[in-house]
C-alpha cells in the first residue's frame, strides 16, 4: 500500500470522492501544512494554525496510480480558487498537494503544470508541499458523508 495527501476545500466531500475511487483502500481526514501540533477543528477554523483540511488516501498502486489520484484531485474541486472552495473560505480550505516523497512531488509538479496549460479557465493556485505531519481530525469528521447517508440525513 501507498499513501497520498490532498487538500481541496472542506474535507468531507473530498474524502468521499477518494473513498469511492477504485483502488483506494482507506481514507482519513485531518489537518496538515500548519504550525500547531495536533490542532482541533475549532483551532484550524480560526485560521491561526496554518493547517489545511486534508485527506490522507491509502491506495493499492497495482490498482490505481498516483497519477490517477492526481486526476481525481483535479476533478474534485476548483484549483483556481485561492483559499476557498464554493461558500467555504479561509486558508484551511486551500488547494494543496502534500507529497510523501520526491517521486510524488515531481509527479504533482508535472501534473499542476499540465493543468495550467488550458485545462482550467484561470491560473491553478494549488500549493505543492512536502508532507511534514498529518493530524487526524475528530472522529465525527471521519467518513462524514457516508455516516450521514447511512443515518438517513442525505439522499442521493
Amino acid at each position: 500500500m501507498a499513501e497520498a495527501t490532498f487538500a481541496a476545500g472542506c474535507f468531507w466531500g473530498v474524502e468521499e470522492t477518494f473513498r469511492t475511487t477504485e483502488g483506494v483502500t482507506a481514507t482519513a481526514v485531518g489537518y496538515t501544512g500548519g504550525v500547531t501540533e495536533d490542532p482541533s477543528y475549532e483551532e484550524v477554523c480560526s485560521g491561526a494554525t496554518g493547517h489545511a483540511e486534508a485527506v490522507r488516501v491509502e491506495y493499492d498502486p497495482q490498482r490505481v496510480s498516483y497519477d490517477e489520484l492526481l486526476q481525481v484531485f483535479w476533478q474534485a474541486h476548483d484549483p483556481t480558487q485561492l483559499n476557498r472552495q464554493g461558500w467555504d473560505s479561509g486558508s484551511q480550505y486551500r488547494t494543496a498537494i502534500f507529497a510523501h516523497d520526491a517521486d510524488q512531488k515531481a509527479a504533482a509538479l508535472a501534473s499542476r503544470k499540465a493543468q495550467n496549460n488550458g485545462v482550467f479557465a484561470g491560473k491553478v493556485v494549488t500549493e505543492i508541499n512536502d508532507l511534514k505531519a498529518f493530524f487526524m481530525a475528530e472522529d465525527y469528521h471521519q467518513q462524514y458523508v457516508e455516516k450521514r447517508r447511512r443515518g438517513g440525513f442525505m439522499r442521493g
